[in-house]
Formats: structure tokens, C-alpha cells, sequence
């Protein structure tokens, strides 16, 4: 009965994770604001929202037996292994996918009236996530898998910037654009990082915890970031040098 409902939630995963995938690219590579960049945008942040609820199920049926939601690993990996990476670290994942999603949508529909952004909900995912973020250390630490404290570092960062602008005293005119492109794009990292590494378990086990394969989507996903924001920043100043020279 168990493994039953874990794989229906690892098939429900896949499919919702695999419908974000392909949405996620909708808003990054079109035209901003327009009508197919919010309609693939609102698919993309739903599916990234179950996605990541999925995640977390998965994890704590792990956590709580790990070899019987994974009998497929029975002699290639040891319990310790397979709770750490498939239970503590995709626990940590989820809620970081969560996070991620429900931030990048709020601030983007709450860009006019920042104070609705400070929900008690909203606030509780930063806490979450650093309280994943910090216990998946601990336990990557104490099974010596040090691939796991890295990946921490993501969700710690994700908490504290967000928590930054969540009671900065005073935002500009683009900031919450910025930490929607942040969380959002942040959100495609995550589930690409996903598919890379946990998918890479069960084609080519030996690459599974290679610093190498979890990098891709991560530099991939900073770039479109960067670039992105950079885009913004010229947009603006542009805006405010025309409306200089109009007045």
C-alpha cells in the first residue's frame, strides 16, 4: 500500500513537474507582461506549487522508510543514503520549490500595495525553508555527504533575500520586479535541478551526486536571472531618461 502511494505521487510529480518545465520557458523567452506570459506563467506557478507538494510527500514516506519506497536501490545505496538524499535533501527541495513559487507569484500581484505580500503564510515558507535548509546540513554532515550542505546554501540565500525585501524599509520602483524574476526563475532551477539529479539516480546512478550535473540548471538558471534583471535595470532608465527629457 505504501509503495502504491509513492509511486502515484513520484507519477504525479513527474507529470506536474514536466508540465512546469515546459512553461517555464513561455514567460522567460516571450514577451513580458503580455497575455501568453501570464497564462503560462500562472501554469507554470501552479504546477511548480504541486510539484513541490508532491516533493515533500514523497520525502517524509522516505524518511520514514526509505528502502521500501525504494526497493530499486536495494544494494547500490544504504538506508542512511537514500533517507539522506531522497528524504531530508527532497524535503528540502520542495519546500524551497514552494517557497520559490508562492513568493515570485505574490510579488508580482502584489507589486502596488506591498503589505499584503507580509501574509503570516508567506512569512512561514521563509522560516520552513531555513529550518529545511539547516537540518538537511545536519543530516548531509552527519552521513558525510557534503553535496547536501552545499545545496543548502541556496535555500538560506532564498530565505534571507527574500526576507530582506519582504521588511525592507524602502523598495524601489523595480524591486519587486527583480525578486519575481529571482524567485520564479528560481522555481525553474528547482525543478530542472530535480529532473538532472534525482532523475540521473535510476539512468546513470554513478553521476547522480556529481557536483557537474547539479550545476547545469543552477548556472543556467543565475544567468537567465541576471540577464533578465539587467534588462529590467536598462528598461527603467531608460523610461525615467525619456520621461526627463519630456518634462
Amino acid at each position: 500500500m505504501e509503495l502504491h502511494l509513492f509511486h502515484t505521487l513520484v507519477a504525479l510529480h513527474i507529470i506536474t513537474g514536466s508540465t512546469g518545465a515546459i512553461a517555464f520557458w513561455v514567460p522567460v523567452i516571450g514577451r513580458k507582461g503580455g497575455v501568453n506570459h501570464k497564462r503560462w506563467g500562472k501554469v507554470f506557478t501552479i504546477c511548480m506549487l504541486a510539484t513541490g507538494g508532491f516533493a515533500v510527500c514523497m520525502s517524509l514516506l522516505t524518511i520514514f522508510d526509505p528502502m521500501g519506497t525504494h526497493p530499486h536501490l536495494e544494494g547500490m545505496f544504504d538506508a542512511p543514503f537514500v533517507r539522506g538524499i531522497f528524504g531530508w535533501l527532497m524535503l528540502h527541495m520542495g519546500i524551497l520549490t514552494i517557497n520559490l513559487a508562492w513568493y515570485g507569484w505574490l510579488c508580482v500581484q502584489n507589486r502596488r500595495d506591498h503589505a499584503r505580500n507580509l501574509t503570516r503564510f508567506n512569512i512561514a515558507l521563509q522560516f520552513l525553508l531555513i529550518a529545511a535548509a539547516v537540518n538537511c546540513a545536519i543530516q548531509g554532515w552527519l552521513i558525510g555527504q557534503f553535496l547536501m550542505i552545499g545545496l543548502t546554501v541556496v535555500g538560506l540565500a532564498t530565505a534571507g533575500t527574500n526576507l530582506r525585501f519582504l521588511y525592507k524599509p524602502v523598495r524601489g520602483e523595480k524591486d519587486w520586479l527583480d525578486e519575481h524574476i529571482k524567485a520564479l526563475v528560481g522555481a525553474g532551477i528547482s525543478v530542472y535541478t530535480a529532473f538532472f539529479a534525482f532523475g540521473s539516480v535510476r539512468i546513470l546512478p554513478e553521476l547522480a551526486l556529481h557536483p557537474g550535473l547539479w550545476s547545469i540548471p543552477l548556472v543556467t538558471g543565475i544567468s537567465l536571472i541576471l540577464y533578465h534583471q539587467r534588462k529590467v535595470a536598462l528598461q527603467f532608465r531608460q523610461r525615467r531618461a525619456a520621461a526627463s527629457y519630456a518634462g
